[in-house]
């Protein structure tokens, strides 16, 4: 028995030969983006770095910042697709994952637009948050549909934001699943439909665009992000 079971785990995995960490075999129809270096990811190097597999960044007392700063991955755009990765952040942490973005112009490694959220004190994480645009689209818990010149309208309650706060771990690996399809967007964490959004604003929604990830302003702060990969549908 023990003979199958490590032959098993040889199939599953493969050795990344630049990080020298083993990766899961992705799922079907998904591509890794992050192969444990820096390669195509383009961020501050005071605050992101590759280590053990994993993309980490870290505030430290010594660089804390005046402004959100992102890691950009620079594999192309985006419009509609399912991006999974985990996580782990730090009990002080503030981060997200911005999809369907773009790079703010004149301010090096910002960007805005949509954000799968995520933070170490209870309050954010799941929700859909448009960095430097209209800010909070959907708190956790919440289906909502966005229409020009009116407030986010909530169609569906998808829970207690209490109660899905309890799905997210503390200080271990959480898994996150976005779907962007069409102007619905959807964000899971660890299986559970957190927030979705349907964006029926034509002027300010957007279609396609850039993924990276964040470090935030405030306290000292480390976030890690690991398996990230994405599948394509246009």
């Amino acid at each position: 028995m023990k003979v199958h079971i490590a032959l098993l785990g040889f199939l599953l995995c493969h050795a990344n030969p630049a990080s020298g960490v083993e990766i899961p075999e992705l799922d079907a129809g998904f591509e890794s983006i992050f192969d444990g270096t820096l390669k195509n990811w383009d961020g501050d190097p005071v605050y992101w770095k590759a280590e053990n597999g994993t993309l980490v960044g870290e505030v430290r007392p010594d660089t804390l910042l005046r402004q959100n700063s992102f890691i950009i991955w620079r594999g192309g755009e985006l419009a509609d697709f399912e991006l999974k990765l985990e996580y782990r952040v730090s009990a002080e942490g503030n981060s997200g994952i911005n999809y369907r973005s773009i790079e703010v112009q004149g301010v090096k490694w910002a960007m805005e637009g949509y954000q799968n959220d995520i933070d170490g004190k209870d309050q954010w994480s799941g929700q859909n948050y448009e960095e430097r645009g209209r800010k909070f689209l959907a708190y956790r818990g919440q289906s909502v549909l966005l229409t020009p010149g009116k407030p986010p309208e909530i169609t569906q309650e998808l829970g207690g934001r209490s109660e899905l706060q309890k799905k997210v771990l503390k200080n271990d690996w959480n898994q996150v699943h976005i779907v962007a399809r069409g102007n619905l967007m959807q964000h899971f964490t660890n299986g559970v439909l957190m927030s979705e959004v349907r964006d029926d604003d034509p002027e300010k929604r957007r279609m396609n665009g850039l993924v990276g990830v964040q470090v935030h302003v405030g306290p000292p702060m480390k976030i890690e992000f690991r398996m990230i990969r994405v599948k394509r549908f246009r």
